[in-house]
């Protein structure tokens, strides 16, 4: 991101400055003369980087012995299928998958898509479904369909989409999954509340094609033995994260980030900065008659940030003279529309004010022909 332009991209998304500037030093020579691009996962150098890069992690997240912590090829996506296939389905005496029960809350589009890819491996119970409010909302917990015999409880702290968000953790009596792929590092959380956290490093952590999870190893060793080994936690657990070739360049990014985080100050830093953030552009919005944020305010997320414009026929208009101002990325989900600001740790907030300076003015400006 240069200096004149700010990303609101939902993920991929804006990386800080300092990181872009270190990637473009050792993109020539990281070892030996040998790009980060063309170095093997195997190399002594890389391993070191790997290594230090999961202290780095663990650090930040104050992530015991008790709980591996993988660095895996693809987008979180993956896990909508992995996390069922290693913690639910069974293998009967027959050789045959049997399959186990678990409970899902579904607050949005990402949450819905992990339900539905269980349920090849699963038996899916589903506590809630926000759907019934356009996930603008969620029931008091006393209210949710609980089975209380699962393997597992899933849910995704926060919905890129929507932009609905889970604040505390749901108290609930199993092991509990969850998707941080929006959230993971911008704030600090209790890491022993959770069995197994997975997230997408596109969006806090780095660039595409490289997923962490964080898992438990009770909840993986010596278990899924029905899977083939590229499938199976444990496996990639007893191998570092290299059982196949690792995403060396993703990891590469996403170890500068996490050494970014800590010089900033650590999460509680990112906790701090990121609530000023979205308050600035939530406060604006509500008191605008003119845009409109239609979730709950007790489950408004601090990263991503929908709203809409007083009528939709001013859309176009708004993204056009946004991006010539250097807003970029600022329309919704297209199964939203809409406008969605993504404002993860690395926006600074100085792009935020860029950005409610310039919907103040669109408003003044556009005001008189709706």
């Amino acid at each position: 991101m240069s200096n004149n332009v700010y990303n609101f991209g939902a993920g991929p998304a804006t990386l800080p400055s300092s990181v872009i500037e270190q990637v473009k030093s050792n993109l020539q020579d990281f070892d030996n003369g040998m790009s980060i691009m063309e170095i093997s996962h195997r190399s002594a150098a890389f391993k070191d980087y790997a290594g230090q890069s999961e202290v780095s992690i663990r650090k930040l997240l104050n992530i015991s012995d008790d709980y591996a912590v993988l660095f895996l090829q693809g987008g979180a996506t993956s896990q909508f299928t992995m996390v069922p296939q290693n913690l639910s389905e069974r293998e009967s005496n027959k050789n045959q998958q049997t399959k186990g029960s678990t409970n899902y809350l579904i607050t949005g589009g990402w949450s819905k898509k992990a339900a539905d890819y269980a349920k090849f491996h699963t038996s899916v119970n589903t506590v809630f479904d926000s759907s019934e409010n356009s996930y603008t909302n969620i029931k008091d917990i006393k209210d949710w369909n609980i089975n209380p015999d699962v393997d597992y409880f899933y849910y995704c702290a926060n919905e890129t989409v929507h932009g609905l968000e889970i604040h505390e953790t749901p108290d609930v009596n199993s092991p509990i999954i969850c998707d941080m792929s929006s959230t993971l590092c911008t704030r600090p959380i209790n890491i022993n509340d959770f069995d197994l956290i997975f997230a997408g490093a596109q969006k806090n952590l780095g660039i595409a094609g490289l997923t962490i999870v964080i898992v438990k190893k009770e909840l993986i060793n010596g278990k899924a033995k029905h899977l083939p080994p590229l499938l199976r936690y444990e496996s990639h657990s007893l191998d570092n994260s290299m059982l196949n070739t690792s995403p060396v360049f993703a990891w590469y990014v996403a170890g500068l980030v996490f050494e970014w985080i800590i010089a900033q100050g650590g999460l509680e830093l990112m906790s701090e900065l990121n609530q000023e953030k979205s308050s600035l552009l939530y406060d604006f919005i509500d008191s605008s008659e003119f845009y409109k944020n239609p979730v709950n305010p007790k489950y408004r997320s601090w990263v991503n940030i929908p709203f809409t414009l007083i009528s939709n026929n001013l859309d176009e208009r708004f993204l056009n003279e946004a991006s010539n101002e250097g807003l970029m990325n600022l329309k919704g989900h297209r199964t939203v529309g809409g406008m969605r600001a993504s404002v993860y740790n690395a926006m600074p907030i100085e792009g935020v004010k860029k950005l409610i300076a310039f919907m103040e003015n669109f408003e003044t400006n556009n005001i008189e022909d709706v």
